[in-house]
């Protein structure tokens, strides 16, 4: 049972006594104690072990006091359960041993069946359930980011060669985004069902299309995604990175919660998606590295920015940094609940 419920009343923009907070990459090297189990287990190998993973998705919620937890995967986590071959590797990221190329390699990904693709992270899930008292974030990465891995055959600093065949290869262009898609709903969906109650689309990339592009190439795409998780009552977040110019073509596709970087402030967002959302974010990262003045002030603008409407979650505007301290962390977590919601 939920004995803070803050985050999720925020979702559906209902009134909170604090701003609910929680960090994108919560759990991490920042973590002495991560640190220590990644000394035994790779990353996916603790995503494939349902007891140690409910264990390091457990750990920043211990310690921070954040009021909701995000289950520790990877968003290759559902490809590598279809059988593609693909490793994470350090300081480089997701690598694939056979970059999309033609239409049979997308021919080739079978359908997407969560009990027999990732039953390991339906049971972390069920596992959570049990011992956690906030609200559980379930997530994906959207189809764009997903194919730009894919087709890139890793993290890429251009994007040539994704939007390359988004351009020139249409018909192959929808055979891949229709497989994604459904594969992204139906994991979300499965992992309501195993007891998540919200989940977030990480489509990290897409502020790297232009607008038209976007509404051309991926949206379309995304509209039975929001649609199947809504189905089931849970809250949909999106987030991606540099998409402020995106804003009101994200907003379209009906999540509940539109998750912002630092690059845009978050009144002047909010003002362009309207009052039916909740947003999520947005502090600048560096700025957990600031003096303890600094980082009181940086934290107070964004909550003055909300101005103390229903639906503001506070988080960073991207995720926790390796190099950043538990304290420093526990520090933006006291400053976001020792702000009274007023709203103005």
């Amino acid at each position: 049972m939920l004995k803070n419920d803050r985050f999720l009343r925020a979702c559906r923009r209902q009134a909170v006594d604090r701003t609910p907070v929680w960090f994108m990459r919560q759990a991490g090297r920042y973590q002495p104690e991560y640190r220590r189990i990644r000394e035994k287990y790779s990353l996916m190998e603790i995503c494939e072990h349902p007891e140690i993973c409910a264990e390091v998705t457990l750990l920043p919620v211990r310690q921070l006091g954040v009021d909701a937890a995000i289950l520790f995967s990877d968003i290759m986590t559902p490809l590598r359960g279809l059988g593609l071959r693909v490793d994470i590797v350090e300081n480089v990221g997701p690598v694939f041993a056979e970059p999309i190329e033609r239409e049979g390699q997308v021919a080739a990904i079978p359908p997407f069946v969560a009990e027999e693709a990732v039953p390991y992270v339906l049971e972390t899930i069920r596992i959570l359930r049990r011992e956690l008292d906030v609200p559980l974030i379930g997530f994906a990465g959207g189809p764009f980011t997903l194919a730009s891995y894919m087709v890139e055959g890793r993290p890429s600093r251009d994007y040539r060669k994704v939007k390359t065949l988004m351009y020139a290869e249409s018909h192959l262009w929808q055979q891949l985004m229709e497989k994604l898609s459904a594969m992204v709903a139906s994991y979300l969906v499965a992992q309501v069902e195993a007891g998540c109650h919200v989940v977030q689309i990480f489509d990290s990339w897409v502020g790297n299309l232009t607008r038209t592009d976007y509404e051309t190439y991926v949206r379309p795409y995304m509209y039975s995604i929001v649609a199947a998780v809504r189905a089931t009552g849970a809250p949909v977040i999106h987030f991606g990175v540099n998409t402020g110019h995106l804003l009101t073509a994200i907003a379209d596709i009906g999540p509940d919660v539109m998750g912002l970087d630092w690059r845009t402030d978050l009144d002047e967002a909010w003002q362009q998606i309207g009052p039916g959302f909740a947003v999520q974010g947005n502090l600048d990262p560096v700025a957990v590295f600031a003096p303890e003045e600094v980082l009181a002030a940086k934290v107070t603008d964004v909550l003055r920015r909300a101005g103390g409407r229903p639906g503001h979650i506070f988080n960073l505007g991207h995720g926790v940094m390796p190099q950043m301290s538990v304290s420093a962390l526990q520090r933006v977590v006291e400053l976001v609940h020792s702000h009274e919601v007023q709203e103005v």
